[in-house]
C-alpha cells in the first residue's frame, strides 16, 4: 500500500496537471476537478481493483463510470499517471481530434473510458446495466460511479437510484460529490437537494457519509466501508463533502471556477500553492 505521503504527492501533481490542462487552452472544468483529486486517486492508487492491460468489457475487474464528464481534467490526470496511455498526452487535452475531448468520449478509443459522459444524469443507469452483467457472468467484482450532487437535480438518476434497490444491485457503489455548487451558484440556491441522505434511505439504499472529502486517508476509509456493506442485498451510496478548487484558495468555496481557466498570472498563483511533485507533463 502506498505511504499516505505518496498519495498526497499524487494528488498535488494530478491538481497541477488539471491547472496546466484547463489553462493552456483556456477552457475546461477546474473547480469539481481539483476538489475530487483525493477520490480519484483514492480509487485507482488504492481501492479499485483493475488490470492493466484495459479492455471495454471489464470482465474479472472493477468498473468505474464518471457520470459529472466536465471534471474529465481530474480523470484524465488520473488515468493517465495510473498507466492507461502516457502522461504526455495530457498535452492535447481540448484540441482537435485529441483522445482527450473536454467531456470523456469512447470513439478514440481512449484506455480508461468506457462510455461518453457530459449529459448528466445517465451515469448510474450504465453503472447499473453493468453491475448486472457482472451479477450474470458471476463476476465477483464491482461498479463504481461519481456524481455531482446539482446532477442529482436531474430526474433520470431518481428513476435509476429507485430501480438498483428495487433490482437488489448490491455491487454498486455510488459516490456524490457534495460540494453545494453548480454551474449556476450554490445548489441550495438553484434548487436545493434536501437531504440527500434521507432521500437515498428512502429509495432503498445503504448510505455511508464522508465528511472530509479532501483529506484521502478519509477517503480511502470511506470507500474501503462501502466495499464491506456490498452483496448485502442495497446499493451503497457514498456521500462525500469536498470543496469545489481545494487545494487553490483562491478558487474554493465558490461556483465562479466551475468551468472558468485561469489566466497566466492566476496559473503561476495555484501552481505555486501546488508544487510539482511527480514532475510535470
Amino acid at each position: 500500500m502506498p505511504h499516505t505521503k505518496e498519495l498526497e504527492n499524487f494528488v498535488t501533481q494530478v491538481r497541477r496537471d488539471i491547472l496546466r490542462q484547463v489553462h493552456k487552452v483556456n477552457s475546461g472544468h477546474p473547480g469539481g476537478s481539483l476538489g475530487c483529486a483525493e477520490f480519484f486517486t483514492a480509487l485507482y492508487q488504492e481501492v479499485m481493483d483493475y488490470k492493466s492491460d484495459f479492455d471495454m468489457n471489464g470482465i474479472g475487474e472493477d468498473l468505474f463510470f464518471l457520470s459529472n464528464g466536465h471534471i474529465s481534467p481530474v480523470f484524465y490526470s488520473v488515468l493517465a499517471r495510473s498507466g492507461f496511455f502516457p502522461v504526455e498526452e495530457l498535452n492535447t487535452f481540448r484540441l482537435i481530434n485529441s483522445r482527450l475531448q473536454g467531456h470523456p468520449t469512447t470513439h478514440e478509443g481512449l484506455p480508461g473510458i468506457r462510455i461518453a459522459s457530459g449529459s448528466l444524469g445517465q451515469g448510474l443507469s450504465v453503472a447499473i446495466g453493468a453491475a448486472e452483467a457482472k451479477k450474470l457472468n458471476k463476476d465477483s467484482h464491482l461498479v463504481y460511479t461519481l456524481h455531482g450532487d446539482g446532477e442529482l437535480q436531474e430526474g433520470q438518476n431518481w428513476e435509476a437510484i429507485m430501480y438498483a434497490a428495487g433490482n437488489k444491485i448490491d455491487n454498486l457503489i455510488a459516490t456524490i460529490d457534495v460540494n453545494g455548487q453548480q454551474i449556476d451558484g450554490a445548489t441550495d440556491q438553484v434548487l436545493p437537494m434536501g437531504n440527500l441522505k434521507a432521500k437515498f434511505e428512502a429509495f432503498g439504499w445503504d448510505v455511508l457519509e464522508v465528511k472530509q472529502g479532501n483529506d484521502i486517508s478519509k477517503v480511502i476509509e470511506g470507500l474501503n466501508e462501502a466495499k464491506s456493506r456490498t452483496g448485502k442485498g442495497k446499493p451503497v451510496c457514498i456521500l462525500m463533502t469536498t470543496v469545489m478548487g481545494h487545494g487553490v484558495d483562491f478558487m474554493m468555496h465558490t461556483h465562479k471556477w466551475h468551468g472558468v481557466a485561469p489566466n497566466d498570472e492566476q496559473l503561476e498563483n495555484a501552481l505555486a500553492q501546488n508544487p510539482e511533485t511527480l514532475g510535470d507533463y
